[in-house]
């Protein structure tokens, strides 16, 4: 056996599923992180603007989490539950609707764990969207990305993903996201939903209010607005995927708060809900529509207690002003330094797109953002692209400092100054 064969990497090349993906772009072995950096095995140190692809909101194991969950372990709580009644669940449950779904005008919801990926909460809001309704469409949009499970899948637009299904994907109309250009996204709607729909009222409509994986496209309020009226209209019910724009990463905890009108029926979370990436999903149901008959959808790790732990003390930053003020300015700052690069260069080079600390660079030409990724990793920076190549997608932790925010984006525009243009 060579030395080379003796090394951790070697081990993943061997033995590891041809499906990896995001380490091919980043060919290190990491062995710790703290905060907004990991380093790898040589202890070169990282700036992580990935975060698990928004599963670490408030960054690496932070500090007050950890100690939660490792005194829980310590006191011999139950991991696995089912769904068994814990005091970790009720905890969470009390904390999470207190702090976060009465505050937000979503006290009337009860809350769903069906599993620990948030594929699954999708899966069980359409699920029950169809059970409730009696109907099978679905209406999901271009660029969503909603999971890789056949029932979430059927409503994610990517070819490699949907081509990996070996089954017809049915039941799912895909039109056009509220900010395309054409067709016309409006009049899509109207087709589709309006008085005069040639086809039946749908089941369900399911969005992401900033589509990550789709290249960072915002849906436009007035967009939001007809598809709640719409629905109203047609008895179809609203079910907002807030996975990966959702606890806190657009600047508020719901992506679509700036946006009351659009109240959705359903709203899938998970990634950054148990606060330090632990796995964990929950479904957000209107009560009246809480139609599920007892163990009608179920899951053998539905109990996840450590999650539940972690989540209840992630949530103590929400009711720190100090957190939420920070979040705000950070929320600012990236605009603003993602605007001055876009300055400084040509006209059409580059456009900044998202919301929030889940913003990112859009460069007209594909494969443009894979190489800054590529320069970036050099650099020390982890940054991830979406949009099929042709956004650079930024997600940093909400923690990060705004002078430490402001050290990477110094590094991000040199990078781009160089390559954006070439």
């Amino acid at each position: 056996m060579t030395e080379t064969d003796r090394t951790p990497f070697a081990v993943f090349e061997r033995h590891e599923s041809n499906v990896r993906s995001y380490c091919r772009d980043f060919p290190v072995v990491f062995e710790r992180a703290a905060g907004h950096h990991l380093w790898d095995t040589s202890g070169r140190r990282y700036v992580d603007l990935l975060c698990g692809a928004g599963a670490l909101n408030y960054g690496h194991n932070p500090p007050r989490i950890v100690e939660r969950v490792a005194a829980y372990l310590t006191a011999g709580g139950p991991v696995q539950s089912l769904d068994l009644h814990t005091t970790a669940k009720a905890d969470f449950l009390e904390r999470f609707t207190g702090l976060v779904l009465q505050p937000r005008g979503l006290g009337d919801h009860v809350v769903q764990f069906p599993g620990p990926a948030g594929t699954l909460a999708v899966e069980a809001a359409l699920k029950l969207a169809r059970k409730v309704t009696g109907r099978t469409e679905v209406i999901a949009f271009t660029g969503g990305f909603h999971g890789t499970s056949l029932g979430a899948l059927a409503a994610t637009t990517s070819p490699l993903l949907r081509g990996a299904a070996g089954v017809p994907l049915t039941d799912v109309t895909i039109l056009p996201y509220g900010d395309a250009a054409e067709p016309d996204p409006f009049a899509a709607l109207e087709h589709a939903l309006g008085p005069d729909a040639a086809t039946p009222p749908p089941a369900a409509v399911l969005l992401e209010t900033v589509q990550g994986e789709g290249g960072l496209h915002t849906a436009p309020r007035a967009w939001l607005a007809r598809i709640r009226e719409l629905a109203d209209a047609t008895g179809t019910l609203v079910i907002v995927d807030d996975i990966q724009a959702g606890c806190g990463r657009t600047g508020t905890f719901f992506s679509f708060e700036d946006a009351p009108e659009l109240r959705p029926d359903l709203v899938c979370l998970s990634k950054s809900l148990s606060g330090m990436g632990l796995p964990m999903a929950a479904l957000l149901i209107r009560r009246e529509i809480d139609r599920w008959a007892p163990g009608e959808h179920n899951g053998t790790f539905r109990g996840h207690n450590l999650a539940f732990v972690a989540g209840s003390a992630a949530l103590d930053h929400w009711t720190d002003p100090h957190f939420t003020d920070h979040a705000a300015e950070l929320a600012a700052a990236i605009r603003t330094s993602l605007a001055s690069i876009v300055d400084a260069l040509p006209v059409g080079a580059v456009e900044v797109v998202g919301k929030g600390a889940m913003s990112g660079l859009r460069f007209p030409a594909p494969g443009t953002a894979d190489r800054i990724r590529g320069a970036l990793f050099r650099a020390g920076v982890v940054a991830e692209t979406s949009g099929s190549g042709h956004v650079l997608k930024l997600l940093p932790p909400l923690t990060i400092s705004l002078t430490e925010w402001k050290d990477v984006a110094d590094t991000v525009g040199e990078t781009v100054q160089v390559l954006a243009t070439t």
